[in-house]
């Protein structure tokens, strides 16, 4: 059954495709497989994917990894995206999360079931974050960004975030990210971070610059934040 799901997902996606965006695409991923890369937009990938939910497709297209196209795999992320059930929805991330291999797909799964902020949640971002996987990391510090950043905030989390040890771009950039809105939302437990330089000078300056550009950051905070430039 997968396997026939499979090729009626690939045809509609095969179908959906724009030429224009295909080439759009392949520049916001030079180092991937340009033939991985169909050129489907996202309004267009969400539709479908209201499609295989109501054809009843959505758990059988969810269950045959690994995709072979970027589109498939974003896909993917919409649909697991939607799952409700907890359990179910960690079983899917655990399959899932080892196969993602760029930042449009990690950044695309948003899970809508993480807005109720289960106890449990953070023990697992925890284990994300200890990962060393690229995009499991990533993704550990979108739901400490995106989820816990409010009412569930805890002054544990931004050493969570200080504490991520590696020397990828796309981890530094969301460690980056995770402060700028930090600073948005809890500015008097992000700045220290920055006073006390315990950040990697790329990462401290990239969190100010995107501070700085986020319209959500007071103007008074941005004048300080700039004296700390290093």
């Amino acid at each position: 059954m997968s396997g026939e799901v499979r090729e009626l997902v690939r045809e509609r996606l095969i179908a959906l495709r724009d030429p224009e965006y295909g080439e759009f695409s392949r520049k916001l991923f030079p180092d991937a497989d340009a033939g991985r890369i169909l050129g489907v937009r996202s309004p267009a990938l969400r539709q479908l994917a209201k499609q295989l939910r109501k054809e009843d497709l959505a758990e059988a297209f969810l269950s045959d990894l690994p995709h072979l196209y970027l589109e498939e795999n974003n896909l993917h992320s919409i649909l697991l995206s939607g799952e409700k059930n907890l359990p179910r929805l960690m079983e899917g991330l655990d399959r899932f999360l080892p196969c993602i291999d760029n930042w449009a797909t990690c950044d695309t799964l948003r899970p809508v079931a993480f807005r109720k902020h289960p106890p449990e949640l953070p023990g697992k971002i925890r284990r994300w974050l200890d990962s060393g996987e690229t995009y499991t990391v990533r993704f550990g510090l979108g739901m400490l960004m995106s989820f816990y950043l409010d009412e569930a905030f805890s002054p544990e989390y931004p050493d969570w975030a200080s504490g991520v040890d590696s020397e990828e771009y796309y981890v530094k950039m969301m460690v980056a990210w995770y402060f700028a809105t930090a600073l948005a939302k809890q500015y008097d437990a992000a700045v220290p971070y920055l006073k006390e330089n315990r950040l990697d000078p790329w990462t401290h300056n990239k969190t100010i610059q995107k501070a700085v550009e986020s319209f959500r950051v007071p103007e008074e905070h941005k004048a300080y934040l700039r004296t700390l430039r290093r």
